[in-house]
């Protein structure tokens, strides 16, 4: 999959983190085409808790152990190996 990710708390306010079939994860500053959509996500971290809205999950909870502030928007895309 790919995450193409706008917001506040990561290392750019605009970035693409590509996850390899084998687990494996790299960022890249900016947008990698091509965007196959998936889903969207609005992500809001403040302290050790985490409120997403997935438009393929819905509302979630977590808690998380180390504490953050972060405001994501997230647009999930299928990763294409022939295009990255």
């Amino acid at each position: 999959m790919k995450y193409i990710e706008v917001g506040i708390g990561n290392t750019w306010l605009v970035r693409t983190e590509i996850e390899l079939a084998d687990g494996t994860e790299f960022e890249q500053k900016g947008i990698v085409k091509p965007i196959v959509f998936h889903s969207v996500y609005f992500r809001i971290w403040l302290g050790k808790k985490v409120f997403i809205w997935d438009s393929k999950e819905g509302l979630k909870r977590m808690k998380k152990k180390r504490s953050a502030f972060k405001f994501i928007f997230r647009i999930t895309s299928h990763h294409s190996r022939h295009h990255d």
